[in-house]
């Protein structure tokens, strides 16, 4: 579960450390006191897109930290599997933004993609937007298949679905008219012809340019040589370094006769006397091979040009242009030989389509079994949800292939006795979109082992004893996993076994988000507040009392 999250530094919030609870956590508090920066930032901290805009007025970064405990073997596993060690059942995911940008799990630094991956695990947010997708009939069928485990049903399909694609494209290539045929048989003949002339070979370009550099420094490369020798050997009237040198040690072997103890340094002097004799021969070396003809500037400078000519077409290297010769020579081939080529491409075609038409049905077959057990549920979460007359059905049609199938679905709803079932977008309220987008998610956790759920506003649209349900529902779903929840009811709220209140004050001419959690006494004032405003009545009061006795 979560169970700690730090955060410093984002929008109205300067530092905040919230301690949650293992079950039915909540946060209240007025519009625009910070619950929407709050879901952002656990959100920042698992890798969602965030702009720096967010950062505090005045401040050059921003800290966000969350600490999971109590994690299942299976999560530790996949965390390990992805790369981070894991002492215990604990995980410390950190996000610092601004000046630095750095991502770390467990202390060791991490990407924002596998900030992502691990909060899959971890997390599974609904935020108010999600409702809106469930208006989208292309949705629907991700549902199903989440729910049936139909994954790697959908998984065979797709890699059907890409071979064929890319057969029907080579076959549709090959199978160009014979005038773009010759156009581009001309065309590639040239590019090949011009590349391959060439004869460029990797890394030659690198060569060119060093060797460019000392013949354009020839001079001054001469010059230093020179100088080095002439400090090495010295000259007629001048002692060099090895003179010099030679002169050192023999004063040094003399002192070792009065005192031994510099013998050993003696040694040294003497085989340093040597390295460097071996330096001065090899400056004379490289001295005697210094000879830069001047049209070879010339002959350098023509093939660089003749390179840059051929990157420009071609590629940003030689290697990218080798690359471009040996597909056109592909091309070329395939071109030439496109009779043949066809035959092949189109055999392949045929012997594809019945695989992936095969499992096209079969996902097709499983979608439409999992659909109604799917439905079913939902009804039943519905149902509890104080919406007793729904009625749940899917629209099922056909497509061509697709990424995800030959399926055309989208779920159907009546509220109303009556009333005959319509898509989602035509008639569904916004509270009535809330519950059957919280019934959704109710009935796919139970098909997987997230241990937290957040739910931002679940209740937009709703009150009255639907509210109340959802409050119900809500601390059902907190004995199998952890639940946080941002509210405006109070219905939802007094469900919660952990009570946090958001609220803004002023300070020095700041404006700054509190977090707190609430005891029995600063509960019932929130829950009294939710009732009846900032006039805090004792008839309020008392109804808060009694909802939080009831709730229980």
């Amino acid at each position: 579960m979560l169970s700690q999250l730090y955060i410093k530094n984002i929008a109205v919030i300067s530092e905040a450390t919230i301690d949650f609870g293992p079950r039915f956590n909540v946060f209240t508090g007025e519009t625009g006191a910070g619950k929407t920066i709050l879901v952002s930032a656990i959100n920042g901290v698992l890798g969602a897109r965030l702009s720096k805009e967010i950062i505090r007025s005045g401040e050059e970064s921003a800290y966000l930290s969350a600490l999971f405990t109590g994690l299942s073997p299976q999560i530790c596993k996949q965390v390990q599997e992805l790369g981070f060690e894991m002492d215990d059942d604990t995980l410390l995911i950190s996000r610092e933004l601004g000046v630095r940008n750095i991502c770390k799990i467990n202390g060791r630094p991490a990407t924002v993609q596998l900030l992502r991956e691990i909060a899959s695990l971890l997390i599974d947010v609904h935020g108010q937007k999600d409702n809106h997708k469930l208006l989208l009939p292309e949705n629907h069928i991700s549902y199903i298949d989440q729910f049936g485990d139909l994954q790697p049903l959908l998984q065979n399909y797709r890699e059907l679905y890409e071979k064929i694609l890319e057969v029907k494209h080579r076959l549709e290539q090959v199978n160009r008219k014979d005038r773009e045929k010759e156009h581009l048989v001309d065309l590639l003949s040239y590019q090949i012809n011009e590349i391959e002339t060439a004869q460029l070979t990797v890394g030659e370009e690198e060569q060119l340019c060093l060797k460019r550099d000392q013949i354009a420094n020839s001079e001054r490369i001469i010059r230093l040589l020179s100088s080095s020798k002439q400090l090495l050997e010295g000259e007629e009237e001048t002692a060099g370094i090895l003179q010099l040198m030679e002169e050192l040690t023999g004063n040094l072997s003399q002192l070792a006769h009065f005192l031994p103890q510099l013998e050993p340094l003696a040694l040294r002097m003497e085989e340093m006397g040597y390295e460097l004799s071996d330096c001065s021969g090899d400056v004379g070396s490289y001295l005697d091979k210094v000879d830069y003809q001047p049209q070879e500037l010339e002959q350098i400078e023509d093939r660089l040009d003749q390179i840059y000519h051929l990157k420009r077409k071609y590629g940003n290297s030689i290697a990218e242009i080798l690359e471009y010769l040996q597909s056109s020579r592909q091309q070329l081939q395939e071109i030439t030989f496109s009779e043949e080529k066809a035959a092949q491409l189109q055999e392949e075609y045929l012997r594809l389509k019945p695989q992936v038409q095969a499992a096209a049905d079969l996902l097709t077959s499983q979608r439409h079994k999992t659909a109604k057990e799917f439905l079913s549920r939902v009804k039943k979460e519905l149902e509890f949800l104080n919406m007793p007359s729904v009625r749940l059905s899917v629209s099922a049609g056909r497509s061509g292939w697709k990424p995800d199938g030959q399926d055309e679905l989208e779920f159907l709803l009546s509220s109303n006795v009556g009333e005959e079932p319509k898509p989602l977008a035509k008639i569904a309220s916004g509270g009535e979109l809330s519950r059957v987008m919280l019934s959704i998610k109710n009935v796919l956790a139970q098909k997987d082992s997230i241990p937290t759920a957040i739910f931002d506003e679940i209740d937009t649209g709703v009150s009255g004893k639907a509210a109340q349900k959802i409050g119900q529902k809500l601390q059902e779903v907190s004995g199998n996993r952890q639940v946080i929840c941002v509210t405006h009811l109070a219905q939802v709220a007094v469900y919660a076994d952990h009570h946090l209140l958001i609220h803004k004050q002023a300070e020095n001419g700041r404006t700054f988000t509190r977090i707190e959690p609430l005891d029995q006494r600063r509960r019932e004032e929130e829950i009294a507040r939710m009732i009846s405003g900032e006039n805090l009545t004792d008839t309020a009061l008392q109804n808060a009392r009694e909802m939080l006795s009831l709730a229980r």
